[in-house]
């Protein structure tokens, strides 16, 4: 029998879905991180399951529990205490497992704080990138806007409430008009979603907010200091033909010109 990967709601409890509702209620086992608050959401749509705590503490001791289990044939379910399995929550070890032992894994489709947040930013495009948790130390948070300056679509990460203030301001420093939304409490009674550039909504946080919060922040705006997308494709055609690599080519036009990097790269394929 598979594991079943079961996401369930980020905040309000009517998010989950029926199907997944049907899982949790069918499978032999259901592994979550805190049986108290899946028990709070089974109780609440009357549904009656077993309960086994699998978090990071115990998650390699689980296991080892778990993978005799599902080859002898029982149907074990995998929950996280809000949003789907392994990402950024237990799980990743018990699905790599699962998959090693040649064994099913079916995941289901359901709420997901990411996507949420990125579609309610308004700064949604072609692609995007998820970054986890936002790095902690000044200088990595630092070299993470840099980094993430020239990428085209925006750039989705967890934040504590208690440090939002300061990424913020990290953020503001660095690029002061780079487009930010604080997605905080989603789904929930108090959800606010504040979007602007960053020098205002690092002013709009300079206190600690309550709840949780997800950051999608956008690529850094073009400053026009002779961004002549023209004359810098041009310029990467020419060191390219002259032997130097594709993507240090873009990587030099795009400090002098201020053009994004991965504009340069693809205008040279």
């Amino acid at each position: 029998m598979p594991l079943v990967v079961c996401p369930t709601p980020i905040g309000n409890l009517e998010d989950v879905t029926l199907r997944v509702l049907r899982e949790l209620g069918e499978a032999d086992l259901v592994l979550c991180e805190d049986t108290r608050r899946t028990r709070t959401l089974l109780d609440r749509h009357g549904v009656r399951a077993k309960l086994l705590s699998y978090h990071r503490h115990n998650e390699a001791q689980r296991v080892q529990e778990v993978l005799p289990r599902l080859e002898a044939g029982e149907r074990i379910a995998l929950a996280s205490d809000a949003g789907l399995p392994a990402l950024n929550d237990p799980g990743a070890r018990l699905i790599a497992a699962t998959v090693g032992r040649g064994l099913e894994v079916i995941v289901l489709p359901g709420p997901s704080a990411v996507e949420t947040a990125l579609v309610a930013s308004g700064l949604v495009g072609d692609r995007y990138a998820f970054a986890g948790y936002l790095p902690r130390q000044a200088r990595a948070l630092s070299r993470f806007w840099k980094e993430t300056a020239a990428w085209e679509g925006p750039v989705v990460a967890f934040e504590s409430p208690r440090r939002l203030p300061t990424s913020l301001a990290s953020l503001a420093a660095e690029s002061p008009d780079r487009r930010v939304a604080v997605c905080r409490e989603l789904t929930k009674r108090f959800e606010e979603v504040v979007r602007g550039p960053a020098r205002e909504v690092a002013e709009r946080f300079r206190e600690a907010p309550k709840g949780e919060v997800t950051l999608v922040i956008g690529p850094a705006p073009d400053d026009g200091a002779g961004a002549d997308e023209e004359a810098s494709f041009a310029a990467v055609a020419e060191l390219v033909a002259a032997g130097v690599p594709r993507r240090r080519a873009a990587d030099l036009v795009a400090k002098l010109t201020g053009v994004r990097r991965n504009r340069l790269y693809r205008s040279s394929l």
